[in-house]
């Protein structure tokens, strides 16, 4: 349950939004009369250490009664007592192991033990949707700080040593001995590997196992609710691809909620993209899955990329024309850029902003939920029990003939919207060759790259249109003088010139497309 502040006079107080701070530290396990070695000059660039004042903290942890944050690698705790005592939440980093996470802070005053942030629940809600954030553990841990300084006093690693006890009902249940280092600067790799091998080779067990998993016992080790199974072969069903194909990418949707929710770089692309792309595989899969259920989600999916999509277009248009602008000459730019960032950088605020009040909807956390279902259990038909190779080619193939068939009524001088719906089924077969690619081998990945190659000529034809009407509009405005209109019409051009060469290098590409189609042997 999120906590709601007032202030003194009554009137809601906005919350701060948290900091942020990458962490990268290692974990060792400890007998509890482990005595720390000597850590001066254990790695090159560590001078001298200086202890700290000991203190005890007392951390309440908070999750879901089912614990689906920390299944997902997440945990949330509100700490009393040390330096940086407040609400942490830690989160997993994509493409980095255990022992690097992000973390976010705001101040204990934030909220009381079992009322959660409201800054902070709405960072987990893909994790939690209708649940409630109620504490699970209280830590309570004592802990001596170690500073790892280099020749010139900087701090280049921490070393935390904690005794740590876990408390139930007033009573401890357990306790453990845990010894924590963490980077401070650059180059802190090599000392936290140096650190750990050093405890070590006194008899220091490594572990990523953090205190609120150590307290929650069994209840933390579960598998997060998406979990991608492996891929089958050629032989297996359809179904289990199905399987396979829905659950990367009903992850890839929730991991990316929580990152649109933090305004990190590119999320809400590719939280777009992942609603596209599951709503391409439902279509695709059409013979594979029910119907009635299929239709359902594709709609939602519908509602959730458009929801996203408005904040997404104007961030690409903006980057669009500011690096186009510089091809104008400097005081043509310095007239057109102005005008562009003050018109789009308020309309993309504003997109964002729409795009979070959807994503913080009821409709939005049903469709979360809806998603898990769908990739714990997706509704399959009969036709899903046929073999993988016998089902997926004809999917495959029947996503190429109706691209083909558009693209060979595209004409060099013809509308834009002609282009567009080439483009829209080119992705529908770029994703229906790349979902099963894992399964009908490396002709169906080739097909899919040279497919991606078609998607961004023509996504950048798209953009290119997209952008003249833009600059047309924009010019229209009555507080745009001559000078600065001439400007856009300069870019303006520039942009019909760009989209005139997307389609003729489209021209040239597409017979080499076609030649990898045919190495595929999918019809």
């Amino acid at each position: 349950m999120a906590h709601k502040r007032e202030s003194r006079s009554g009137a809601p107080v906005r919350p701060a939004a948290p900091t942020a701070y990458r962490e990268v530290e290692r974990k060792v396990r400890v007998p509890e009369d482990f005595a720390l070695p000597r850590l001066g000059g254990v790695a090159a660039g560590v001078a001298r250490v200086e202890q700290g004042e000991t203190v005890t903290m007392v951390a309440a942890y908070h999750d879901t009664p089912d614990v689906r944050l920390i299944r997902w690698g997440a945990t949330l705790r509100r700490r009393e007592g040390g330096p940086d005592e407040g609400w942490h939440l830690k989160l997993p980093v994509e493409g980095e192991g255990p022992g690097v996470r992000d973390e976010l802070a705001v101040p204990l005053a934030a909220g009381e033990v079992g009322a959660v942030p409201a800054e902070m629940a709405d960072v987990v809600r893909a994790f939690a949707r209708e649940a409630p954030l109620v504490q699970v553990s209280t830590v309570r841990t004592v802990r001596t700080p170690y500073l790892l300084l280099d020749g010139a006093g900087q701090a280049v690693a921490e070393l935390v040593d904690d005794h740590v006890a876990v408390v139930e009902d007033g009573e401890v249940v357990r306790r453990f001995h845990e010894i924590e280092v963490e980077s401070k600067g650059t180059g802190g790799g090599e000392v936290l590997d140096a650190v750990v091998g050093l405890l070590t080779s006194q008899g220091a067990v490594p572990g990523t196992e953090g205190k609120a998993a150590a307290a929650l016992g069994a209840r933390a080790s579960g598998a997060p609710e998406v979990v991608v199974p492996p891929w089958p072969g050629p032989d297996d069903a359809a179904g289990e691809a199905v399987r396979s194909v829905l659950a990367g990418l009903v992850r890839k949707f929730l991991l990316q909620d929580v990152r649109v929710r933090r305004d990190l770089p590119d999320s809400v692309h590719q939280m777009r993209v992942a609603a596209r792309t599951l709503r391409s595989a439902l279509r695709e899969f059409g013979s594979l899955v029910d119907a009635d259920w299929a239709a359902a989600l594709r709609a939602e999916l519908s509602w959730a990329a458009g929801a996203l999509g408005t904040a997404r277009d104007t961030e690409v248009l903006l980057e669009r024309l500011e690096a186009h602008a510089k091809a104008l000459g400097a005081d043509d730019a310095a007239r057109a850029v102005p005008v562009i960032d003050a018109w789009l950088r308020a309309e993309l605020d504003d997109a964002r902003a729409a795009a979070l009040r959807e994503l913080r909807s009821e409709r939005h956390v049903t469709l979360l939920g809806d998603l898990v279902a769908a990739a714990a259990e997706p509704r399959l038909t009969p036709e899903a029990d046929r073999s993988s190779r016998e089902v997926f080619p004809r999917l495959v193939e029947r996503a190429w003939r109706r691209l083909a068939k558009a693209v060979d009524a595209l004409d060099l001088a013809g509308p834009a919207e002609d282009w567009h719906r080439a483009r829209i089924l080119a992705k529908r077969a770029r994703y229906a060759a790349e979902s099963v690619a894992p399964v009908l081998g490396p002709e169906a990945k080739r097909l899919g790259d040279a497919l991606e190659r078609v998607t961004d000529l023509l996504g950048d034809h798209h953009d290119a249109w997209v952008a003249q009407q833009r600059l047309r509009d924009l010019a229209a405005l009555p507080a745009v003088d001559g000078a600065t209109g001439l400007a856009l019409g300069l870019l303006d051009a520039l942009e019909a010139q760009r989209e005139r060469e997307d389609r003729e290098l489209f021209l040239l590409v597409w017979p080499e497309v076609r030649a990898v189609h045919r190495a595929a042997h999918l019809g």
